[in-house]
Parts: structure tokens; sequence; C-alpha cells
């Protein structure tokens, strides 16, 4: 298991860098095009088209996985706040198998759009252009899949109650969950 961590740790970590890649990139092509335009009176074609249908979908849906790998999704305690430590922490890795087969319905949903998109060779035209679209659509099911994975091994580290290879920047070994105050482990004792 410890192993199977630390591969899905590297591919989180890789597809993080991909979303920061594509804000980079979304930077500078804007940059260009505000610099085009105003300069030369010559934007580039689909700056739009390809803001909001690559760069802005790639950089919110492939990071998901990394998100959850380090713990760092919104969650809000206001019933479960009051429960017994224990039985926060047991339903806290329940709730991520319901969040598991949840985002796995997503995943298959918008994998099977991704392919209705790509056999209808889905594009949008802007300024005279015909800009392709349909390779955005496919980012979806891959970010909601490593997602899910991603899940899937902190529930089956839960039940088997071994060690995760999950690895954050700076840690050498851990579950890759934020520690939190006053947390506790499966066996009652304090963190």
């Amino acid at each position: 298991m410890y192993r199977l961590g630390r591969y899905l740790s590297r591919v989180t970590d890789m597809t993080t860098l991909v979303g920061g890649l594509a804000i980079a990139l979304m930077m500078i092509h804007i940059s260009l095009d505000v610099l085009l335009r105003y300069l030369f009176s010559t934007p580039i074609p689909g700056t739009i088209t390809y803001v909001s249908n690559y760069y802005m979908i790639i950089a919110a849906f492939l990071p998901l996985a990394y998100a959850e790998k380090l713990g760092a999704h919104i969650s809000v305690e206001v019933v479960t706040e009051r429960l017994p430590q224990r039985i926060q922490f047991h339903l806290a890795h329940w709730l991520i198998l319901l969040s598991a087969i949840i985002l796995g319905f997503m995943a298959v949903k918008t994998w099977l759009e991704a392919v209705t998109r790509y056999e209808m060779g889905a594009a949008l035209v802007e300024g005279g252009t015909s800009i392709i679209i349909w390779p955005g659509y496919f980012v979806l099911p891959i970010g909601l899949g490593l997602m899910v994975l991603m899940l899937v091994y902190k529930f089956v580290v839960y039940l088997t109650g071994g060690e995760s290879g999950l690895v954050s920047s700076g840690q050498q070994q851990g579950t890759g969950e934020v520690p939190r105050p006053n947390a506790t482990r499966a066996t009652g004792e304090s963190a």
C-alpha cells in the first residue's frame, strides 16, 4: 500500500504542475493578447476560447487530487464537531467513501460527455477562426478520476490501518492529511 501511495502522490504532484503551467501560459497568452490589441490593433484570435475551454479547466480540475492529498478541501463541521473525536474520525473516513462514489459517477458522466464531444468534433468560432474544444472536455474526467483514486486509496488505508504513502512537499512520510489540533487516531489516543 505504501508504494502505491508514493506513486499516487507523484502523479498528483505532476498534474498539479500541469495545472500551474496552465495558469502561467494563460497569463502569458492574455498579456500578449492585450499588448498586441492595444499596440498593433491585432489581437490573438480565440483568446477567450482558449482561456475558458483549456487553461481554466486544466487549472481547476487537474489539481483536485492534490488538494485532497493535502486535506485542503473546504469542510464545514457544524454538527460533527459536537460528536466525540473517535466518531468524528470514523465518520470522516466513511464520508470519503461516499465522496468517492459520487465523484465516480461524475467522472463516468463527464467521460461520456467528452466522448460525445469528440465524436461531434466540437469547435467554436471566434473572430472568424474555428477552434476545436473537444480536448478540454477530457480534462474533467481525468481530474475527477484521479480524485476518486485518491479517495479510494485513503479509504483503503483507513480500513487496513496501513501506512499511507502520500507524501506532501517537505514531508518524509505521513497520511498526506494536514494535521489538526486535538485530532484523534483510530485508537482514540490524542495525536
